[in-house]
């Protein structure tokens, strides 16, 4: 068997077992409808609702695992039965999401236009 924060980290819903266990402690971590501890002892077949900053997650275990492996692998050891109205939202999320960068090669000159900028300035001082 193996603790619960071990779990979500080797399973690679977040980055660091710390992070796991601060999840548990402060509640983003869910089995029953009840807040799971860190310390709980996970099974094949437990369903839990995790909270992370991407997504509300819902996942059945199938595989119990002790340490961090490949995504590609970490996978085979859960179900993500995540509903499909959180999925849409998501996708609705994404689909607004503003980086708040420019797009690119507007708003701001090149090397030769500042250039020419400059240029265009200097002779407008000087003609005053």
């Amino acid at each position: 068997m193996s603790r619960l924060d071990k779990y979500l980290w080797s399973i690679r819903l977040f980055k660091t077992r710390t992070l796991a266990a601060a999840a548990c402690d402060s509640g983003k971590v869910k089995f029953d409808g009840h807040q799971a501890k860190a310390a709980k002892k996970v099974q094949v077949g437990d369903e839990y609702e995790i909270k992370t900053e991407a997504k509300r997650w819902r996942i059945k275990v199938t595989g119990l695992l002790e340490k961090r492996v490949a995504y590609t692998e970490a996978i085979k050891y859960y179900i993500d039965i995540t509903p499909a109205e959180e999925l849409e939202r998501i996708q609705y999320q994404a689909a607004s999401f503003h980086t708040g960068k420019r797009p690119s090669k507007i708003g701001r000159p090149t090397k030769k236009e500042r250039r020419d900028l400059d240029g265009f300035l200097e002779m407008d001082e000087t003609d005053l």
